[in-house]
């Protein structure tokens, strides 16, 4: 069977590369493999941000039949580049090796690299350019509720409102008067540190009856982008619309997207066998809300844990902190900072984690003024001992470009903030339906955006200090200590070591 070849072949490559230390390799090969011989889909959560792919590669590359990889741009390249090649001259295989956005071959028997955009495209529409039946494996699958709804959106954006006024001269006035009434009621909205508003009655009281009247006299068909939004707005799952506000150029943007996308992914899993991967999908190994958010149903799930020797990170987690909520969190985070700016080594980067906006601002203005230019705001390009304050979205797409911190500072929780329009519409929408928002939306968001973040540092035996009580002082705090697991805890500074460069068990 395909298991046992995998299993041996991958097992030789691995006893030959000191450098692959990856735990699990075989144990999710052999998944993989089954699920390919089989048909029968499967979830692993691999407990690590990266350093996994050997695993689903040899199960496809010795597979004798087509496999559809979707993945993103930056481990497309890396696959192609460096761990296809690796393998496949260790395999002695010669498997096609292609990227497309379409299988036109009836007997293609090869793999294939897609963009997660492309694949969307055809499975959310009529199916024609991958076809059924196909194998597919999907990397980073932590991101396709949000590629999805990216997918699923529309957008009526200056260029969209530019291209009407031209293509629709009978109609210039009215468009042109829609376009001032929107954005001016935007503009008079309160400013909020998100330069977005969700869509109130005052717009969609103007919006609507123009996108009504172009679909019923015919001129949709001449504006895509006004079609699309119009369509996706009618559609029966509940929608959010909101509008980006750019007050400095004076225009307005306006977005669609649903607020779930489990409807529209259900029927998607009955059109093949699919392998979902991710590093941190769910604090559970049957992903329960994970596989409700995305409509799935019955499947093979495998959670592996992080190595408890080789990946045990240093947590400090004080105690007797104010919470994020009150005005004396500010103060107290600084004077926590530079503690352990004293402690950490010199040489060595560190990263400030700070969700809140203006909180994130205010943090890197005052550590900038007492430390230099080695304090940097949300850059790309950083000294190897500079001192980055971030958000959490920018650390997200960054992280694996920049430098590994020795220290990683969480100031607060990545809870998804309620004070942002798009966080409030989404909480709407299951408080509507009497369902537990915190538990099905806010805490797993949280929690799969802390694990990804402290990856680097887990795999460089770094520090983490978490300056959020409520993890203390919670409920859900269980849940957030057991996804920083394995870790060795300690609520003083001294007691994490945070001068040592190696940490051992």
């Amino acid at each position: 069977m395909i298991e046992a070849e995998v299993h041996t072949t991958l097992r030789a490559f691995l006893r030959a590369r000191a450098d692959l230390t990856w735990p699990h390799h075989l144990t999710m090969a052999r998944l993989v493999a089954r699920a390919l011989r089989l048909g029968r889909p499967a979830l692993v959560q691999t407990g690590s941000a990266r350093g996994y792919c050997l695993s689903y590669l040899a199960s496809a590359l010795l597979w004798d039949g087509p496999v559809l990889l979707v993945a993103p741009k930056t481990v497309r390249q890396r696959l192609l580049a460096v761990h296809i090649p690796r393998l496949q001259e260790w395999l002695q295989t010669d498997k096609p090796i292609c990227s497309g956005d379409r299988l036109d071959d009836p007997q293609f028997r090869g793999l294939m690299l897609v963009k997660p955009a492309d694949w969307l495209g055809d499975r959310l529409g009529d199916g024609s350019r991958f076809g059924d039946g196909v194998p597919t494996l999907i990397d980073r699958a932590e991101d396709l509720e949000d590629w999805t709804r990216r997918h699923l959106g529309a957008t009526l954006d200056a260029a969209a409102w530019n291209l009407a006024l031209a293509t629709c001269p009978t109609w210039r006035d009215r468009l042109r008067q829609a376009r001032v009434r929107l954005t001016k009621t935007l503009f008079e909205r309160p400013r909020n540190p998100y330069n977005c508003h969700l869509l109130d009655a005052p717009e969609t009281e103007v919006l609507y009856p123009l996108l009504q009247t172009l679909a019923a006299t015919g001129q949709l068909s001449a504006l895509p982008a006004f079609e699309q939004y119009w369509q996706q707005w009618r559609s029966p799952t509940e929608q959010l619309l909101w509008a980006d506000v750019d007050r400095m150029a004076g225009h307005v943007s306006l977005h669609c997207a649903p607020a779930v996308v489990s409807d529209r992914l259900a029927p998607v899993w009955q059109r093949q066998p699919v392998v979902l991967v991710g590093g941190f999908l769910d604090w559970e190994t049957a992903a329960p809300v994970y596989r409700q958010q995305l409509g799935l149903g019955d499947l093979t799930c495998l959670r592996f844990a992080p190595d408890r020797h080789t990946e045990c990170v240093r947590l400090y987690l004080p105690d007797r902190l104010p919470l994020p909520n009150s005005p004396q969190f500010r103060d107290a985070l600084l004077r926590q900072l530079r503690a352990l700016f004293d402690r950490a080594p010199r040489n060595r980067a560190i990263v400030v984690l700070v969700g809140d906006v203006p909180l994130k601002a205010q943090v890197a203005a005052t550590l900038a003024a007492e430390r230099g230019t080695r304090v940097q705001l949300e850059r790309g390009d950083l000294a190897p001992d500079s001192i980055l304050v971030t958000g959490w979205e920018f650390w997200r797409k960054r992280q694996e470009t920049l430098p590994t911190p020795h220290l990683l500072v969480v100031a607060t929780l990545p809870l998804p903030s309620l004070e942002h329009p798009l966080v409030a519409g989404r909480v709407n929408y299951y408080r509507r339906r009497r369902l537990d928002w915190f538990r099905l939306y806010l805490l797993p968001t949280a929690l799969r955006e802390l694990q990804r973040a402290i990856a680097p540092v887990r795999e460089a035996n770094g520090v983490v200090a978490l300056l959020d009580n409520r993890v203390i002082h919670r409920s859900y705090g269980r849940l957030v200590l057991a996804a920083l697991e394995p870790c060795a805890r300690a609520n003083f500074l001294d007691g994490v070591g945070l001068g040592e460069e190696i940490y051992g068990p």
